[in-house]
């Protein structure tokens, strides 16, 4: 599926996308899990607007803007699971990481139709920092995505820079960067857009009548530690390939929450 092209060019620009990893069938069994998680997340009235604040775009605007956004996915329903360890999957991290490779977390990102909000372009460096910078993030497609719908645009060759300044940890000066400056990576549903962390990238506003449902995980080599003790999530650490060089180090501190 992936080839040493593919994987030199992921090497000089910093992405790939590869086409038709997950079938149909395997892409509805995720949509409808999605939809489930939303409705017990409103149940347990924990369903909030995960829409990003700040000054990259009129108030009136982002006041107007929803993300249904939540981490773990794998916990809540095992087709996610199943498609974090896909075959096809751990064919293209083996090529883009290494043999052994680790799930660092997990998470859903609905934006609803005409008013699914924009995500600033930045890196996800700052928020889990890493030694090797082997970080990346599997972006699973469940809906078409275009220019109309928010899709996801990168900055080619950008992770070359290393880490840059963020403001707030949370994304880069938005003059120097605005969105319109990423390239546009439309997608299918099945389609799956890998990307590191030091990459730049965003996605605007949801302004078509389709929603954008996507699952995004995030990777890393098993040999690459964190260098902060920050955004330690539950699956942080579960290998999906290979073996861990490990015993023991860098594990998440649990705590039971009844």
């Amino acid at each position: 599926m992936v080839t040493e092209k593919d994987a030199d060019f992921y090497k000089e620009n910093g992405y790939l996308l590869v086409r038709g990893v997950f079938s149909q069938e395997e892409v509805e069994a995720m949509r409808e899990a999605v939809e489930k998680i939303i409705q017990r997340a409103a149940q347990a009235n924990m369903d909030r607007n995960h829409a990003w604040k700040g000054d990259y775009l009129p108030p009136e605007q982002l006041s107007r803007l929803v993300l249904k956004g939540f981490h773990d996915v794998h916990y809540h329903d095992a087709a996610f699971l199943r498609a974090l360890s896909h075959p096809g999957m751990v064919a293209v991290l083996n090529r883009l990481i290494g043999p052994n490779v680790q799930l660092h977390h997990s998470k859903m990102l609905v934006k609803p139709p005409e008013k699914g909000a924009a995500f600033p372009m930045h890196q996800d460096y700052p928020y889990f920092p890493h030694e090797k910078h082997s970080m990346l993030a599997a972006s699973v497609h469940l809906d078409d995505a275009d220019e109309e719908n928010g899709c996801l645009r990168v900055i080619p060759g950008s992770h070359k820079q290393g880490p840059l300044p963020h403001t707030g940890r949370h994304y880069l000066n938005h003059k120097e960067y605005p969105i319109s400056l990423g390239t546009p990576c439309p997608a299918r549903a099945g389609d799956v857009l890998f990307f590191n962390y030091l990459t730049i990238h965003g996605s605007d506003v949801n302004r078509s009548a389709r929603t954008r449902r996507n699952v995004l995980f995030q990777y890393r080599d098993a040999a690459d530690a964190p260098t902060s003790s920050v955004h330690f999530d539950w699956g942080m650490g579960l290998m999906v390939s290979g073996e861990n060089p490990y015993f023991d180090k860098a594990k998440p501190n649990f705590r039971i929450i009844s």
